[in-house]
């Protein structure tokens, strides 16, 4: 059984279909990318797969259970995490606690305990307070835990938000353009950073990104939309040369 699948997925907004007839298949530990032009539906799919919108029409899976219909918070306890494209950290917030607030689902104690620091509570807050920093340190954050996270670099705003979605504990990472705004060095520590992840949590990746040399460089399979429909998938190696994906990038024939 594939981790995620998802069938003849369709989305309208209105009268206008940004989603039509969307299939993949994702088996577990696959780093596959979805690309495409400005507009193409590639976010709408994320929106799709994590609940944020509920499909038109089709059914998404993970582990063999029905995502479409449940909300956002429901689909991350099966195991499902994200980033976006622009950063979403809570800035004002310490780097410790951004990483602290996901782990707010495991929390056992109750609104009195919370309330009046009894029972539970304690244990619970130190327990999860070291996963946390546990996790910053794997990330080599742990220096920057009581910074605001608006404090720090680019790049390390970046790691923070994937260690952030880790600390739910997915099966399966989706990253929404993780190279936006990153110079060709960033990019390159990204591509190494992405395959580290992958490794060392064990997981499947599906990423959104621009960048092609991102994409052709770690990713195992690829799949391009255009206006909201699938026009190729395949190896790396074949969507680059592919006459579709070429006309859609490049214009009619792909010499423009």
């Amino acid at each position: 059984m594939a981790l995620l699948r998802a069938d003849h997925v369709t989305h309208y907004f209105g009268g206008l279909c940004a989603v039509s007839d969307f299939n993949l298949e994702l088996e577990s530990g696959e780093l596959v990318g979805i690309i495409g032009p400005n507009g193409a539906g590639k976010t709408t799919v994320f929106n799709l797969i994590t609940g944020v919108y509920k499909a038109t029409e089709g059914s998404i899976h993970l582990d063999g259970q029905e995502l479409v219909g449940r909300k956002p918070n429901a689909i991350t306890q099966l195991g499902i995490a994200r980033t976006f494209q622009n950063i979403r950290l809570f800035k004002d917030l310490t780097v410790l606690d951004n990483v602290r607030i996901a782990y707010y689902n495991w929390l056992k104690y109750s609104s009195w305990e919370s309330l009046l620091h009894i029972g539970r509570y304690r244990a619970q807050e130190e327990l999860y307070t070291n996963k946390a920093l546990d996790l910053l340190e794997f990330f080599k954050l742990d220096q920057f835990a009581d910074e605001l996270a608006k404090n720090l670099p680019y790049g390390s705003q970046r790691r923070l938000e994937i260690a952030r979605a880790l600390a739910t504990g997915p099966k399966l990472l989706l990253l929404d353009e993780p190279a936006a705004g990153m110079n060709p060095r960033e990019i390159e520590q990204l591509m190494e950073f992405i395959l580290w992840v992958r490794k060392e949590f064990g997981l499947t990746i599906l990423l959104i990104e621009h960048q092609m040399r991102l994409v052709m460089g770690i990713c195992e399979r690829l799949k391009v939309l255009d206006f909201g429909a699938t026009i190729a998938e395949g190896l790396p190696a074949e969507i680059r040369a592919h006459p579709k994906v070429l006309e859609a990038y490049l214009g009619e024939g792909g010499d423009q």
